[in-house]
């Protein structure tokens, strides 16, 4: 009896042990099949930018090419080249320094300056710690093109872009606000399903989860106000903690 007492004891133990690491490889092949799953969605909203971008830009120079402004597409598609291959370096995975993202955003606002001419006011406020700051990479970028088309470009006299950026306590604060129509213009620009917005929310939510916020709000005296919340982190903070 004590024999199959020790025997009884030790198959126990022995399908415990096999039942347990079991277990763990399911657990481990599932955290992997959700992370495979979320790089994939982050990419997916990465290259989703590429061709809303592309579209809206060459738009842009087609138009300046059948005005005559020969000079001026020129330009622009100088400082379109020096942005798309700013694109293509960054692994849309990682996070860049909101310096590097501002000079991204820098090429960008020219081509539509060449465009625009005066009527484009550009206004930056960014607080220079600020400027280390890890972002996703063009996490603003499709904001500033619904700025442009629905609050720049439609009007006569054109308008201002502000760009801003604080730090408050561990919290990196990004604003980008308007003098367009604002939120009661009823374009598509509003609407849940339009592209910029609905990408930003959903990179948002895939890099940071509840620790991010996404707010609209009027723009005083006229036009809208995004404001987005993010942790503040750096590459410094990175080496730290690894």
């Amino acid at each position: 009896m004590g024999s199959f007492y020790i025997l009884l004891c030790w198959s126990g133990l022995y399908f415990g042990i096999k039942y347990y690491q079991q277990l763990q490889d399911q657990t481990e092949q599932t955290l992997k099949a959700t992370a495979a799953a979320h790089q994939a969605q982050l990419k997916m909203l990465r290259y989703q930018l590429n061709p809303h971008f592309l579209f809206n830009t060459l738009n842009a120079i087609s138009t300046l090419i059948l005005e005559g402004g020969n000079d001026t597409a020129n330009l622009a598609i100088t400082r379109l080249s020096d942005f798309l291959r700013y694109t293509l370096d960054n692994d849309p995975m990682k996070r860049v320094t909101l310096g590097s993202e501002v000079a991204a955003i820098d090429l960008y606002l020219e081509i539509e300056k060449v465009r625009c001419g005066d009527r484009l006011i550009i206004e930056k406020d960014l607080e220079p710690r600020a400027l280390d700051a890890l972002v996703p990479s063009l996490i603003l970028q499709p904001l500033i093109e619904n700025a442009m088309k629905y609050a720049i470009s439609p009007t006569e006299d054109g308008g201002t872009l502000r760009i801003s950026a604080r730090l408050q306590d561990r919290v990196l604060v990004l604003r980008l606000a308007d003098t367009g129509p604002g939120l009661g213009n009823g374009t598509s620009r509003q609407k849940p399903g339009g592209v910029g917005l609905r990408n930003t929310r959903e990179r948002l939510q895939q890099f940071y989860g509840n620790r991010q916020a996404f707010t609209l709000a009027p723009n005083d005296p006229t036009g809208l106000e995004i404001t987005i919340n993010i942790p503040y982190e750096t590459d410094d903070a990175q080496s730290t903690d690894s």
